[in-house]
């Protein structure tokens, strides 16, 4: 079973990333996920689901319109 790591590679070749460009960018998107999960207080999921919205909208060249003000989605408010 392919793990999440080489699926977000994989999903950010398909936008368009080189390939050692994407495992940069996986990396920093697993890691930024976990820093947004303990900062607004929500899943590990809906970080992960709010950064790949971020990242799709952008290679589009659209803000994603999402969230709070900063469109980080919070558990408490």
């Amino acid at each position: 079973m392919e793990g999440e790591r080489e699926r977000l590679i994989r999903l950010c070749e398909r936008l368009g990333a080189e390939r050692k460009q994407a495992e940069v960018m996986a990396h920093q998107l697993l890691k930024r996920a976990d820093q947004v999960a303990r900062e607004r207080e929500i899943s590990r999921s809906d970080a992960m689901k709010y950064l790949l919205n971020v990242l799709v909208y952008g290679r589009r060249g659209q803000v994603y319109p999402g969230g709070s003000g900063d469109g980080v989605p919070r558990e408490n408010g």
